[in-house]
């Protein structure tokens, strides 16, 4: 017979259901393959420590021959500390919902009653992908902001650095000829300048941009012609530049992305492009452990699993999973942002 009990053998224990949630694989969300683009940081309390140091380089003065050279100081440096966030959500499960598992001895019970947990698990899952996506198009953005719209960390403010005014971009017909290359070349230069020789040379500039500007910049007889004659002509046949794709123009690899399917839950907004590089180290996702006993000084991992037994009436138990962390981008003044002229 099958009894609530069974929720407290090793195969529902929080290191299990967490090993479990791992096992599923990730939900699909485009930030999140970027090679290169967010570096995961497990860290083993809950706060996380970003260190600046003003270190750029200087002109040398001459000194006659013999002169003593002129001393550099140190590093002058700063550091500031900032607490990870929490995300949580839970799936009940009640007794009378396993009433009908059919009884055919206890270990196809089991696996029945495993199914149904991994069943809530992928869906709890589900909203924890979406949820970090949200927060990765955020802070490409320098600006990472909760389920409600609120500010979570507004990474220019924190670390006194500025947002630059937006590159505007000419489309239609009245687009004149080599106006887009001339704005790209604009954008790379500003990123590499704002990054300050971070990355050095392996950074590569992306840019994630909604429907509208997608077709209208692929509509450019400049972008077009590009490739027309070029040895990518036979994909420009087929499949290049199609939508939800990707391709490199200007020394800039564009993505249509793909938000969710409101275009205004996770999304780009209308006719705007959001240029951010990648290599230079500059994403981070702290990840602190979780708030058990059995996790204190572990290093973190992406989600948690557990489940939480109704102590009074023993009529349900609650499949719970967390999350804790810190997206981080230290240096938000290299993020540039495109619109339309």
């Amino acid at each position: 017979m099958l009894t609530m009990d069974v929720f407290r053998g090793d195969a529902f224990s929080a290191v299990s259901l967490t090993a479990a949630v791992d096992r599923m694989g990730y939900v699909p969300g485009f930030l999140g393959s970027i090679p290169g683009l967010m570096v995961d940081t497990p860290i083993r309390t809950t706060d996380v420590w970003i260190e600046e140091r003003l270190n750029a380089p200087a002109l040398i003065q001459t000194s006659p021959r013999g002169a003593p050279p002129a001393q550099k100081g140190g590093d002058r440096r700063k550091a500031r500390s900032f607490r990870t966030v929490r995300l949580a959500d839970s799936s009940r499960i009640y007794a009378d919902e396993l009433q009908n598992i059919r009884a055919y001895g206890s270990e196809t019970e089991l696996k029945q009653l495993q199914g149904e947990v991994a069943r809530r698990q992928l869906k709890i899952k589900q909203d924890f992908d979406l949820t970090h996506e949200h927060m990765r198009l955020g802070v490409i953005q320098g600006l990472v902001v909760d389920a409600d719209g609120s500010t979570i960390t507004d990474w220019y403010d924190e670390l006194g650095q500025s947002q630059d005014a937006p590159f505007a971009f000419q489309f239609g017909s009245g687009a004149e000829d080599g106006a887009f290359l001339e704005q790209c070349n604009k954008v790379n230069r500003q990123v590499l300048r704002r990054l300050q020789g971070v990355g050095g040379t392996n950074v590569i500039v992306h840019a994630v941009v909604d429907d509208n500007w997608w077709d209208a910049m692929t509509k450019l007889p400049e972008v077009r012609e590009t490739y027309k004659y070029a040895m990518q002509a036979l994909q420009l046949q087929n499949d290049f530049m199609k939508a939800f794709s990707s391709f490199k123009y200007g020394n800039i690899m564009w993505h249509n992305y793909r938000g969710t399917d409101d275009s205004s839950t996770v999304a780009v907004p209308d006719m705007t492009a959001k240029f951010f590089p990648v290599g230079a180290g500059i994403f981070q996702r702290a990840l602190a452990p979780a708030e058990k006993f059995e996790f204190v000084n572990t290093l973190g991992q992406a989600e948690y699993s557990w489940m939480v037994p109704d102590l009074e009436r023993d009529t349900y138990f609650d499949l719970e999973m967390y999350s804790y962390p810190l997206y981080v981008c230290t240096m938000p003044q290299a993020l540039q942002r495109g619109v339309a002229a």
